[in-house]
């Protein structure tokens, strides 16, 4: 059997048995998913490596470079990084078959190289992506007279993000009269689903109404039915227009009762009104 896919989405992680495995073509996705420290990691790691195998083919081969001295390891490395870096300071040179051979491959091998990490690192400084700061917690309270589930979002970016669209999805354990403990998955409606433009902070809202699946809904119930939340924003980026989405994942344990989110606008004058993103996660209780 194969080894097992991990694929972690938010924080469930799931493992895949009796699947296709990684493959060579997923390299270019796997690159640009990694935070840019493990990139860096990773690109300097590759770069050391293929020095060292290009020092040691040097050192094999007797006097294939010229002024190389015998038996150093460190200058045939040095004179690698040269080679694949195409500089070549002129103090070391091939002088024979075997030593053109070598430097002519890594030669290539360095310009193919150049060329796709300028690639990748390029598409990484390219990508768009929505940075979307959620409150680290989910509310449930009054509001204008009757319960409702509510969630804080802010945009972080000094520009507007448009068209974006806001989902929340709730999951939980449910039985059916074939089986027990199915899991079942809700699309909550939203107040208002999507804005022209969200410039600032915003809070999402469901109104838990007699058509809401979170209808008498308590703390003991979520943790029954192991509840889980899903908050989604998509929209378009405007600098490099192209469509951007992230999403947040709650548990039942970040659901507050009772309380609600801080006021977090001001109006200053006319035209002009202060959002402090300070107090994005803060919330007091329902009086």
């Amino acid at each position: 059997m194969s080894k097992p896919v991990s694929v972690r989405a938010g924080q469930v992680e799931f493992l895949k048995v009796n699947t296709e495995g990684w493959d060579w073509r997923d390299a270019y996705q796997w690159l640009l998913a990694l935070s840019w420290t493990r990139f860096a990691l990773f690109i300097a790691g590759i770069y050391v490596v293929i020095n060292l195998i290009f020092a040691t083919l040097y050192s094999l081969g007797e006097n294939c470079i010229a002024y190389l001295k015998p038996g150093s390891f460190v200058d045939a490395f040095f004179f690698s990084v040269q080679t694949l870096a195409t500089v070549g300071y002129g103090h070391m040179y091939p002088q024979t078959l075997y030593g053109h051979i070598v430097t002519t491959i890594e030669i290539v091998f360095g310009m193919f190289g150049l060329a796709v990490m300028t690639g990748l690192i390029f598409v990484r400084f390219s990508r768009p992506t929505a940075r979307i700061l959620f409150s680290k917690s989910i509310v449930i309270a009054p509001f204008n007279g009757r319960p409702a589930l509510m969630l804080r979002i802010a945009n972080l970016r000094q520009r507007s993000l448009v068209e974006a669209e806001f989902r929340i999805m709730f999951s939980r354990d449910q039985d059916i009269v074939e089986d027990k403990s199915y899991r079942h998955f809700y699309q909550l409606k939203l107040d208002f689903d999507r804005l022209t433009v969200f410039p600032a902070a915003l809070t999402l809202r469901h109104t838990i109404d007699e058509r809401s699946p979170l209808f008498g809904v308590s703390p003991e119930s979520l943790e029954a039915s192991n509840a889980t939340f899903v908050a989604s924003v998509v929209g378009i980026e405007t600098v490099i227009p192209a469509a951007v989405q992230i999403q947040q994942n709650y548990t039942w344990r970040e659901v507050r009762f009772g309380e609600r989110f801080v006021e977090i606008y001001s109006e200053l004058k006319e035209g002009q009104i202060t959002v402090d993103y300070g107090r994005i996660h803060d919330t007091e209780p329902v009086l």
